[in-house]
């Protein structure tokens, strides 16, 4: 029995998300987006076509990037309550916004906002993370985030609650689940 070939939207969304998953499950290494998402917002759009339909609802600062996520079906709505939050940039001004991100509820911590953030991997502060799907200490240099974006996270954090983190360098993408410990080194 043959298998129907993949059409390139969908082999790029199995990619995508392939890359995804293995950011979350193992958090701080380094997964390759599909070369077609190497730049903004091209990146952003390919990881909102593949976690966004018609059930979702997602918030950008962005309005090019809101306007493109649109398309997906999913709704925008405001910070405190989209479940899919696209920061192509953070900063100080972006904070307010962040600090309003759903972190669920005890009874459901599955409606905590997944921040899909733009940073760089080159430089900036250097984190040891350590938690479910590390068997050891790994160490990520994160840069392009605000300092008070770090506190933010760790002062919502409270486990079950707390955002599930993509960051994003180009077609760079890693993962930081809310049950990874980060520490700046």
């Amino acid at each position: 029995m043959t298998k129907p070939a993949f059409t390139a939207t969908e082999q790029k969304t199995l990619e995508t998300f392939t890359a995804l998953m293995w950011s979350l499950s193992r958090p701080g290494q380094l997964q390759t987006l599909p070369a077609v998402a190497a730049d903004y917002p091209a990146n952003f759009l390919a990881i909102g076509e593949t976690l966004l339909d018609l059930e979702t609802t997602f918030y950008t600062p962005d309005p090019i990037l809101r306007q493109a996520l649109a398309r997906t079906t999913a709704r925008a709505e405001t910070p405190d309550r989209a479940a899919y939050q696209f920061y192509p940039k953070v900063a100080e001004a972006e904070l307010e916004a962040l600090a309003q991100a759903p972190v669920g509820t005890m009874l459901y911590p599955d409606q905590a906002a997944t921040l899909i953030l733009a940073a760089w991997f080159h430089d900036g502060p250097q984190f040891t993370l350590t938690g479910p799907g590390l068997p050891r200490a790994q160490t990520l240099q994160v840069g392009g985030l605000p300092e008070q974006f770090w506190s933010l996270r760790k002062q919502k954090l409270r486990y079950p609650l707390g955002w599930d983190l993509f960051l994003i360098d180009g077609n760079r993408v890693t993962g930081v689940p809310r049950t990874t410990h980060l520490e700046i080194r």
